[in-house]
């Protein structure tokens, strides 16, 4: 099988997380998602939104405020993660109680890979 090098050629740019980080694109949660920080059943490696997700995550609500919309969402990922790498897969999609228009329930989906661990919705990646 050839590698992806002899099919498409070398790289000639590379887009990487601390990029979309600065540009928006990702917001990094690590301290939030941290078992270091007193999050139980936390993360231990750089956790990052994508941008819609924090959108979502942000807005103000009656009931919610932002850390602890934040803290369901990565909760939930946390859990839904483990269950995906104990059968040997690198991401999941999961349901999450976030209230985004009129919809309450929504499917997020956590991606682990070399950087890090991912949040957002599925069509986010």
């Amino acid at each position: 099988m050839d590698t992806l090098t002899e099919v498409f050629g070398d790289v000639i740019s590379v887009y990487t997380r601390e990029q979309a980080i600065e540009d928006g694109v990702l917001v990094d949660v690590t301290e939030w998602g941290s078992s270091t920080k007193g999050f139980i059943g936390g993360f231990n490696c750089p956790v990052v939104f994508t941008r819609a997700l924090w959108g979502a995550v942000e807005t103000k609500t009656t009931n919610q405020d932002t850390r602890g919309r934040a803290h369901d969402v990565l909760f939930m990922a946390s859990l839904a993660l483990k269950a995906a790498l104990a059968r040997k897969l690198d991401g999941t999609n999961f349901q999450v109680l976030l209230r985004v228009g009129r919809k309450v329930k929504q499917i997020l989906r956590v991606v682990a890979d070399g950087d890090g661990v991912t949040i957002g919705f599925p069509e986010d990646f």
